[in-house]
């Protein structure tokens, strides 16, 4: 058995199309898409109907519910400043009502048992927490405690648009830290360890591990003696033309309606880096969270930082007009 896993699309249609050709070649048995459809990118109308027209499974994430939230009327009062959530609201005039409604329908977590293979369970962040993502560095403690309420051997997940292929082992606790055998021993034995199998596919739309090029993983069914969990991953990256991604910033209207977080999301399509949290981080550091505006707390960011000349080295827009 071999699954196609898609993940964090984003509004991307030209990433998405480059990854469904490479498909037609591999020819994976079933494709999950594993949440984030929308967002970021000008072009979230396109691929939700690309991806209604397939027989896809797919699942929701954090962008699907800041899209819902907001016109469900259960947003904070603040997410209606248009300053700083403009990209929001532009998002919110370009979906259709019948496309919000295929994404209300969509599920957040999921389990799938295939005939002759391991479940395997599947969430954008953690069960009952669409945000919480895992780092291919992150220590093993931590995703292990996350996973605590996972029975399922092989989890993915997505959310941190990171490649993740990680072997996760949660030992039992020994006797002398819980003071009571009978949690250590069932009839006369240690509790064997937890393992789970964490893969992520990385980002089809927006990957943000200094690669730009739309990323999707295959998992294929082995014995659980081979891989724990029983499924073997590869990791797959396809080359496209941005330009017109990049383009549709300035046609569609995201750019000057978004403000700062689309243009934040630009820079990270050109450089497949966290260009949102490397400001959010800089702002809280450097600058009083009440008093200066959200403009100019990030046009003093670019003058501090430069950062705003990195992207533009790497904007493949602005080498075409070299």
């Amino acid at each position: 058995m071999r699954l196609a896993l898609l993940a964090d699309i984003h509004g991307n249609i030209h990433a998405l199309q480059a990854v469904a050709a490479r498909l037609e070649q591999l020819q994976p048995d079933a494709v999950i898409v594993v949440g984030d459809l929308i967002n970021a990118v000008p072009f979230s109308s396109q691929v939700v109907d690309f991806i209604r027209e397939t027989d896809w499974i797919v699942l929701r994430g954090n962008h699907e519910f800041y899209y819902l939230d907001f016109v469900g009327g259960r947003a904070p009062d603040d997410w209606h400043d248009p300053m700083r959530w403009g990209q929001l609201h532009w998002l919110a005039e370009h979906l259709r009502p019948d496309q919000g409604a295929y994404l209300a329908a969509l599920p957040d977590d999921l389990t799938l048992f295939y005939p002759h293979t391991e479940p395997v369970r599947l969430a954008h962040g953690a069960p009952g927490n669409h945000r919480m993502g895992f780092m291919p560095d992150m220590p093993a403690e931590r995703i292990a405690a996350a996973l605590a309420g996972v029975e399922q051997a092989t989890f993915i997940n997505a959310h941190t648009h990171q490649q993740i292929d990680r072997i996760i082992t949660q030992p039992a606790p020994a006797v002398e830290e819980t003071g009571d055998p009978a949690f250590y021993f069932e009839n006369g034995q240690p509790h064997a360890p937890r393992t789970w199998h964490v893969i992520n596919p990385g980002s089809v739309g927006l990957p943000l591990n200094g690669d730009p090029r739309a990323q999707f993983a295959i998992v294929e069914s082995v014995s659980p003696a081979a891989i724990p969990g029983g499924w073997r991953v590869s990791h797959h990256r396809v080359e496209y033309d941005r330009r017109p991604a990049l383009e549709a910033y300035h046609a569609s209207g995201m750019l000057a309606q978004g403000g700062v977080i689309s243009e934040l999301f630009y820079w990270e399509l050109v450089t497949a880096r966290w260009e949102i949290p490397y400001f959010f981080m800089w702002r809280r550091e450097h600058l009083p969270q009440d008093g200066v505006s959200f403009e100019d707390a990030f046009r003093a960011y670019k003058e501090a930082t430069g950062r705003e000349a990195f992207v533009r080295e790497r904007d493949p827009l602005r080498r075409q007009r070299r």
